[in-house]
């Protein structure tokens, strides 16, 4: 294991008492105190009831896997990648050009990952980091293995749940759960202008594609992720919840399953999913090598859904999850379920 980095606080008062200047004037404790006003900091963000607070900007980040890109797709957006030392998210593929070779050339650590594919308690301190960012709580659970938000803090590093992620539970996840995760990275580096430009120019694309769509009749969609098996049935990982029906509902449509489940995904057998009329079916891509062959199998499976007799499917990535990109999902899927409103 490296060297564990030395709490920064913990240095600086050293430093101080073999320094006469640290004496501390009136005068140079206002001159500090301007100069990181001036700067922006300090940051404070409260998150999962943990205070955090930034002194500058991060510089060592690490992004652990959880699932998700959302964290470091809301890096790369923000002009961010600079910054992480050790990246484990990835969806193979993203709706934003250029966005999955840049994710797939960010460094990663180069350590072995636990059970959970992810960033074990001793190789994450290892890493020196000043922030680590985790979709959900789990990842700094110390029964899992992993390093928790105190032993973090207890090396100077800051560390960040990303929205709805406190109690594990995403079913009531939004799109504005994507805008609160851009602004308070924009705040904690200082680049709130940058968030707020994404932002802005995200809610206009998504209120044009919406009012287009206005009184429309709302196809019902199945929303899966493809090969990918969750639970015991045949149909494991269909979507039920979250931010995935916010984002249809943008587009004009509705979930065929959001009463399947009180949780984010349903379990369904394949009787289940057979009796149910389809009129669209949404692949996610989470490293699936050919996600239009999966829905192109599923619709000759289901030939009597109106999805099959009409050949109506969509494969989405990251831009249907939690992450700066949403207004792409909203724009694509509402394109091919109202074609004739564009």
């Amino acid at each position: 294991m490296s060297k564990l980095r030395p709490p920064a606080a913990v240095l600086a008062a050293a430093l101080c008492l073999a320094t006469a200047a640290c004496g501390g004037s009136a005068t140079e404790a206002a001159s500090t105190s301007a100069k990181e006003a001036a700067s922006g900091y300090p940051v404070t963000v409260t998150n999962c009831g943990v205070t955090e607070t930034f002194t500058q900007a991060p510089s060592r980040v690490v992004v652990m896997n959880g699932a998700s890109v959302a964290e470091v797709s809301t890096l790369l957006a923000l002009g961010l990648g600079d910054r992480i030392v050790a990246n484990q998210q990835s969806y193979g593929m993203s709706e934003v050009a250029g966005r999955a070779k840049a994710i797939k050339a960010l460094p990663t650590g180069d350590i072995k990952l636990n059970d959970a594919y992810d960033i074990p308690r001793e190789a994450m301190l290892g890493l020196r980091p000043d922030l680590v960012l985790s979709t959900t709580s789990y990842g700094f659970d110390e029964k899992n293995g992993f390093a928790t938000r105190d032993q973090l803090k207890a090396v100077s590093a800051n560390s960040y749940v990303s929205p709805q992620g406190c109690d594990q539970d995403t079913s009531k996840m939004t799109v504005a759960d994507s805008y609160t995760l851009l602004r308070d990275m924009g705040k904690v580096f200082n680049v709130s202008d940058r968030a707020e430009k994404l932002i802005a120019a995200s809610k206009k694309s998504i209120a044009a594609v919406s009012a287009k769509v206005k009184g429309e009749t709302k196809p019902k969609v199945m929303v899966l992720f493809a090969n990918m098996s969750m639970g015991g049935n045949e149909f494991s990982s269909v979507v039920a919840k979250g931010i995935y029906n916010d984002i249809l509902a943008k587009a004009g449509a509705e979930n065929a399953f959001a009463a399947a489940s009180t949780t984010s995904f349903a379990d369904l057998s394949k009787e289940k999913v057979a009796a149910t009329d389809i009129d669209a079916l949404v692949v996610i891509s989470y490293n699936a090598p050919d996600p239009a062959a999966y829905a192109k199998q599923l619709l000759k499976e289901f030939p009597q859904w109106p999805a099959a007799k009409n050949k109506t499917y969509v494969v989405l990535s990251d831009s249907i999850y939690l992450g700066p990109s949403n207004d792409l999902a909203v724009d694509k899927l509402a394109r091919a379920l109202h074609p004739d409103a564009f």
